[in-house]
């Protein structure tokens, strides 16, 4: 699933706090698709941008009220919103109906020429690193299993070409034995919570569902020495106190917001 299309509204960093409450913990975990005012993001270990909606000064004003900026990039998938999507020339294996994508063909030269020029134009604006969206698509049982080698080698390049950046996988813990020397932490949607699509319900996982995910992630975070940050979907205060108390004792950084990512999280009583 395509994590990140998130935050919208400009408001004062005061509302923010409010809106947000107990959702994120200080010097956490901040996550935004949308256009906000740059002076009202501040003292987060971790935020995740939309490239687009920013100027490399309000970028450059971002990171200094925060720890590490990064922007979002999908290497499996493109929007057909997208102002790269034309150059693709439909050189596609597929598409996700969920998010109106389209999956990338990365054994395509001209299709791995086109996201390296994304990620130039994206960290040319100042960001210290990139959000590596949808790389379980790349997993054995993802749309794209038969790509599994491109991407690991495009992430590879990625990171020889800007070494001194971050790189954020989200997903695809499969592929972490062979992405692991290339990228700097490890993101994973819905441990705690669990949304569905089908009937649009908000939930928690599964009690034993859960504690042999936090158990996988422990385990991961462990043998690779990599930060595990949650992403949780909520959409009531219970639900979302619900998964503070479970995820707490992790020590995993986290963030919890609405499904659709698209505005401040709103949690009704």
């Amino acid at each position: 699933m395509q994590l990140i299309k998130i935050i919208l509204f400009v408001l004062p960093s005061l509302l923010v706090s409010d809106a947000f409450g107990n959702g994120i913990n200080k010097n956490s975990v901040f996550v935004c698709y949308g256009r906000l005012q740059p002076e009202s993001i501040k003292g987060f270990s971790y935020v995740i941008l939309e490239s687009k909606y920013y100027t490399f000064y309000e970028v450059q004003k971002i990171k200094s009220q925060n720890e590490k900026v990064v922007a979002y990039i999908s290497l499996g998938e493109i929007n057909a919103n997208s102002n790269y999507f034309e150059q693709f020339n439909s050189d596609f294996s597929g598409k996700n109906e969920v998010w109106n994508s389209h999956y990338l063909n990365l054994k395509s030269e001209k299709t791995l020429e086109i996201l390296m020029k994304m990620v130039d134009n994206i960290l040319a604006n100042g960001y210290d690193g990139l959000f590596l969206d949808n790389i379980d698509n790349f997993s054995d049982f993802g749309h794209q299993s038969n790509q599994k080698a491109e991407v690991i080698q495009l992430i590879k390049k990625i990171k020889t070409d800007y070494f001194n950046h971050i790189l954020i996988q989200n997903a695809g813990l499969e592929l972490i034995n062979e992405t692991v020397q290339y990228i700097d932490s490890v993101v994973v949607e819905s441990v705690a919570s669990n949304y569905t699509f089908d009937d649009k319900s908000y939930k928690l996982r599964n009690e034993f569902e859960f504690e042999e995910y936090v158990n996988k992630l422990v385990s991961i975070k462990k043998q690779y020495n990599l930060p595990i940050l949650l992403i949780e979907y909520a959409n009531t205060i219970p639900l979302r106190n619900a998964i503070e108390k479970r995820i707490k004792p992790s020590r995993f950084d986290y963030f919890i917001g609405n499904i659709n990512l698209q505005s401040i999280p709103k949690f009704i009583k």
